[in-house]
């Protein structure tokens, strides 16, 4: 989206899902995720890290990746499940620096373990990507202040889109808001900097949405320019 939010551009409201797509590649064991973890593409951890803020979390909700929710749900590892659901990707440059954390994690977990060195899991792990999709709303703005209004209106797939997909879009790694709004130098450092501070990961998409439009309305004081 960086051309469509560059300076003296409206901002087009997107709208996303993302299609689950089979690999082919499993792992029964903890130590077969570990090696696939290794070789898998980028973008099924990718898919397995934040696809599941597109999904409904019926199954271990308080897991926040699926690598988390399949220790604790198939290999009944606890311990392993709530130290894989604490990694935030948000904390690493990208998806290659987040993949050695998660293999770090598995691999320090089976040095403690002598069972899991061995032990099947009672359901394998299968490695998915995804195809994102993304559709016009036909919504634009051309006013910063008008994002007050339209952001408690938008779809959970335009918060994904255009808040956690943008960052591996935007040449800053940053959310669409922020690039757009440094497009008008320096009038809205102030509301980038309170952007900045909103954890785009542990929240559920509705209440990231909810986040957002509290600091959006009481940025701009509950009205439009």
């Amino acid at each position: 989206m960086a051309p469509e939010t560059a300076a003296n551009q409206p901002f087009k409201v997107k709208d996303c899902a993302l299609i689950a797509l089979a690999t082919g590649t499993r792992a029964y064991t903890l130590r077969e995720l570990r090696d696939r973890l290794e070789t898998v593409d980028a973008s099924s951890i990718y898919y397995h890290v934040w696809g599941g803020l597109l999904r409904p979390r019926f199954d271990d909700p308080e897991y926040h990746n699926d690598f988390s929710s399949w220790a604790a749900r198939s290999l009944h590892d606890n311990t392993l499940a709530e130290r894989l659901s604490v990694v935030d990707p948000v904390e690493f440059p990208d998806m290659e620096a987040l993949r050695q954390e998660f293999i770090e994690v598995i691999e320090e977990r089976l040095d403690e373990s002598e069972y899991l060195q061995w032990a099947k899991a009672q359901a394998p792990f299968n490695f998915l990507t995804s195809q994102i999709v993304v559709f016009d709303t036909h919504r634009e703005l051309c006013d910063p202040s008008e994002l007050a209004r339209e952001i408690p209106n938008m779809s959970l797939g335009s918060i994904f889109y255009h808040f956690i997909d943008a960052r591996r879009r935007t040449p800053e790694n940053v959310d669409d808001f922020r690039y757009w709004l440094e497009g008008f130098d320096d009038e809205y450092a102030e509301l980038c900097a309170l952007i900045a501070t909103v954890d785009p990961y542990f929240p559920t998409l509705a209440e990231l949405r909810d986040q957002l439009a509290s600091l959006f309305s009481t940025y701009f004081g509950g009205t439009e320019k």
